[in-house]
């Protein structure tokens, strides 16, 4: 008996799919258990600095301190990702936060805890954790071979944070409120333990590059340069700054609305943050549904609004069980908001650099959040809790004209990587550095189909730059209106061929669209010059050949005598 083509698609995309591979389970459920002990030393951080001082600045600088390296370190963090293996990447950020973890409970058993250490040892836990962040996400597809499942996956990983957004911090309020903080500190220390097992049973299979690995500060370059070119990430990226700013006073305030507003204390506290966390695992539970049925504007227009009327709910109530229903309101849909912002985001990168693209986006979305989480803070010290939060609602509410601007775009799967393509064929001596490199792409076009052609080459343009090409030109022959030329610099030669190895199947879609303009019994003509600065070319064979970024230094020192001369300024 044969399972139906509904069930078989019902298997393969459910939110439990990914699941069936051993890999992702083992570290999805060690991540479970790190994610609750991250959750309990959040509770116990909170609550010893309600202790050790008043201002709700301090309190509110908490989640900024665990947040805020993700948003300073996250392009260099995604970059290393993307460069290295990422399984050693994600076990030495754990090292990392391990170690600020250690600190912190030795330092509060010692007490000798201040605010301003117990903030500065926070900030090593979030550098870590900001470190782990693009290696651990970007590897998901790595965990699940099927890319239909990937979306569930990043939903599971959601999930997983929630399942420990429900019972860590009940079990965080319970621990601090039986044995203090450096109790909820040593048990987070020791949940690190089980994610640094599962990593190191991971046996990760890379297939090896060809071409040797960018340096760091050009891989940095790279992935900004694909990023500012490539208009749906951009929206994305966006879209999650406003909504981290905006939404973050729900989760900093947090401790505040149990202590002031309930007038409870570290385990009120503990259920408020649980009743967040249930909601935001049934927000993802139901997040495929959510994306079958709405588009993804429709989708955090819905959010935003709900979102709001949650938050006005919880400064208003005074009663724990409403507040808790709010939250739980408030958490479904907050969860739903970043599982889009997120699904949106991988989908769009290819696999080169969805390091550096998820890092962008965490530091879009943690970034937002600590800054936000430090600006609500102020207003609460000045204003009051309950005036922040109902500041912060409105404008949640308000948020969904935004889209009227930066609307969201339509995600769909990813643009994996084709075949690499044979190196072109050359007849002068090059290296790596030789550079930079000039390319020339001639097309005769119908005058009728002039206006098309154009706007196809404009698509180009942003596929050429996002892979590495820069000062791109059209130009059309005044004499010969028929014939148009292409033209593009790629730093050096190595640069030109992961360029030519880096575009997607749907960005060499777009280059035979491109070419299918072309009229006439040649082919398309491509030239590929070599553009020397003066002093590049090699006086013997033994000379080391430069690229243009590095003969920089050498032109500036005798930039003097250089002014005599008629040279093209260096791009």
């Amino acid at each position: 008996m044969t399972e139906s083509p509904k069930a078989q698609t019902r298997s393969a995309d459910g939110i439990t799919a990914p699941l069936r591979h051993a890999t992702f389970r083992r570290i999805w459920l060690a991540s479970l258990l790190s994610n609750v002990g991250i959750l309990i030393q959040g509770v116990g951080a909170a609550w010893a600095m309600t202790q050790m001082t008043s201002s709700a600045d301090k309190v509110a600088l908490v989640q900024t301190a665990l947040l805020l390296p993700v948003m300073l370190i996250s392009m260099p963090a995604g970059a290393i990702a993307d460069m290295y293996d990422r399984r050693i990447v994600a076990l030495v950020s754990l090292g990392l936060a391990l170690a600020g973890a250690t600190g912190l409970t030795v330092i509060a058993w010692l007490g000798l805890a201040t605010p301003n250490l117990l903030l500065m040892l926070c900030l090593v836990v979030g550098s870590g954790m900001a470190l782990m962040g693009p290696a651990w996400q970007s590897s998901v597809s790595e965990q699940v071979p099927l890319e239909a499942q990937l979306p569930a996956a990043i939903a599971l990983n959601g999930i997983s944070y929630n399942i420990a957004r429900s019972v860590g911090p009940a079990i965080g309020g319970v621990v601090v409120a039986t044995a203090g903080a450096v109790a909820a500190f040593a048990l987070n220390t020791l949940l690190y333990l089980p994610l640094i097992v599962a990593l190191l049973l991971w046996k990760r299979i890379s297939a090896p590059s060809r071409l040797p690995p960018e340096r760091l500060s050009r891989a940095m370059v790279s992935g900004i340069r694909y990023i500012s070119n490539s208009p749906s990430i951009k929206i994305v990226l966006s879209r999650s700054l406003v909504t981290g700013i905006v939404g973050g006073a729900i989760t900093a305030l947090m401790p505040l609305v149990a202590r002031d507003l309930l007038h409870g204390d570290a385990q009120t506290y503990g259920i408020m943050l649980g009743a967040f966390g249930l909601g935001a695992v049934v927000g993802a539970l139901n997040i495929t549904e959510l994306r079958k049925r709405l588009s993804g504007e429709a989708a955090i227009r819905a959010c935003a609004l709900s979102m709001g009327a949650a938050m006005a709910a919880v400064a208003l109530s005074r009663e724990p069980v409403l507040t808790a229903a709010a939250l739980v309101l408030a958490g479904a849909v907050w969860m739903m908001v970043w599982a889009i912002f997120n699904i949106g985001v991988q989908l769009s990168a290819p696999r080169w650099v969805a390091g550096r693209s998820l890092a962008a986006y965490q530091a879009a979305s943690s970034g937002g959040i600590a800054v936000g989480s430090w600006g609500w803070g102020r207003l609460t010290d000045a204003a009051g809790v309950e005036t922040a939060l109902l500041v912060s609602a409105a404008l949640m509410l308000a948020s969904p004209l935004i889209g009227r601007w930066l609307p969201m775009p339509r995600i769909g799967a990813r643009g994996e990587e084709p075949e690499p393509l044979a190196d072109p064929e050359v007849r002068l001596a090059l290296t790596g550095r030789s550079g930079p490199l000039v390319v020339e792409i001639e097309y005769r076009v119908a005058q009728e189909n002039a206006r098309a052609f154009h706007n196809v080459m404009q698509e180009v343009q942003l596929s050429r730059q996002r892979n590495g090409a820069y000062g791109w030109s059209i130009a059309r022959d005044i004499a010969d209106p028929e014939l148009w030329t292409e033209r593009y610099h790629c730093p050096t030669w190595l640069d030109y061929l992961r360029s030519r190895n880096r575009s997607t199947r749907s960005e060499r879609t777009l280059e035979q669209r491109a070419i299918h303009f072309h009229i006439g019994p040649a082919p398309v003509r491509v030239r590929r010059m070599l553009e020397r600065p003066f002093g590049s070319v090699r006086s013997n064979d033994d000379t080391t050949e430069y690229a243009a970024g590095e003969m920089r230094g050498e032109l500036a020192t005798s930039a003097k005598a250089l002014r005599s001369q008629a040279l093209r300024p260096i791009k």
